[in-house]
């Protein structure tokens, strides 16, 4: 393993003394007290999707169309094929029932784990559960989590591409139907050339049929488990060693900074792609509007749809995602801002 330096505490020199609304800062160094709040949180993520679910399902009227009720979680559900039929019809809430109780009943187990966590586990996991121990300069360790959530990820892709090719299909607009993609993209360069631009319009939200997306779904998920093997089985370069702030809270600012990436992503596909986001479902498309900056709104501005309010959702976290990045990572290097300059007792960490 490699030798390193004790990761010293960033600008906030004694977090004992952080208020209670710092949040997690307070429990940067109890990495047993930090698994209970994750844990927690998850369990809490869950909730929220488990009684939206049921939420909308009791408001849901089947004979107005979606995209003019308000809902965001129903239209995820019917354009991944669940209780829909032809021309989009719902045929069968009850999908939409159990899917909402089972999340309920995982979030429980999960806010008991993070109950027990925060509340009877041990502070620290280090010593006791070496595995589930880390220390923040530890440069292979910090590679081995990186990599066990790449390969988390992976699945996640490869359970649509599941769901899409054996359990049902997806909705495609394309035939107004649900059907099962028996033969996905696969080809480098069709799926490569959304990337770089080949492909139809909006870069990778130009996106026009579910073969592609499906075939998309199976390179990422494979790159996604290949490198989380990788990070897993490897050490950092130690060219690398310069680029990054070896600190719990620079991990942070990197992982808020690919968030709001993604937020951003996520803002332009929901906008204007129509193939995994069903108008049927979601509303028209929204256009690009000139000004002195570009901006996508409703063609009826009267008609605020899920895609419009679900796009400025993506884009508004996004920012605040973004935000959250550049201080953390400003932090992390130093910076006191209530100081307003580098603070002279910060200490840079760096694996030796």
């Amino acid at each position: 393993m490699t030798n390193v330096a004790k990761s010293p505490l960033s600008v906030e020199q004694d977090l004992a003394e952080s208020p209670w609304w710092a949040g997690n800062a307070r429990l940067t160094n109890l990495s047993g007290k930090l698994l209970g709040a994750h844990v927690a949180h998850s369990g809490l993520i869950v909730l929220w999707a488990g009684a939206m679910t049921l939420f909308e399902l009791g408001h849901f009227n089947p004979a107005k169309p979606m995209y003019e009720q308000g809902l965001i979680l129903l239209p995820h559900l019917a354009a991944q094929g669940w209780g829909v039929g032809a021309n989009g019809t719902v045929v069968d809430t009850q999908p939409y029932f159990a899917i909402g109780v089972i999340h309920l009943i995982s979030s429980a187990f999960l806010g008991f784990g993070g109950i027990f966590h925060s509340l009877r586990g041990p502070e620290r996991l280090e010593g006791r559960f070496s595995f589930f121990g880390y220390d923040w300069a530890d440069t292979n360790k910090m590679t081995t989590i990186l990599g066990i959530h790449l390969v988390l990820l992976g699945v996640g892709a490869f359970l649509l591409v599941t769901k899409a090719m054996y359990f049902g299909g997806l909705y495609d607009p394309n035939v107004e139907d649900v059907r099962v993609i028996t033969n996905p993209t696969l080809d480098p360069t069709v799926i490569y050339g959304y990337l770089f631009g080949a492909m139809g319009r909006f870069w990778i939200a130009g996106v026009d049929n579910l073969e592609d997306v499906v075939g998309g779904h199976i390179w990422v998920g494979g790159m996604l488990i290949f490198g989380g093997i990788f990070h897993i089985l490897t050490k950092p370069f130690r060219w690398t060693y310069p680029f990054f702030v070896w600190s719990g809270e620079a991990y942070l600012s990197y992982s808020l900074g690919a968030l709001a990436l993604m937020g951003f992503v996520a803002t332009l596909f929901v906008s204007v792609n129509t193939t995994v986001y069903p108008e049927v479902f979601y509303g028209p498309a929204l256009v690009v509007r000139q000004n002195i900056v570009p901006y996508f709104s409703s063609p009826d501005p009267d008609l605020v749809t899920s895609r419009t309010w679900l796009a400025n959702a993506h884009f508004w976290l996004a920012f605040f995602f973004l935000q959250g990045h550049i201080w953390h990572a400003l932090r992390s290097r130093g910076l006191d801002f209530r100081k307003g300059r580098i603070s002279e007792d910060a200490v840079i960490p760096q694996p030796s």
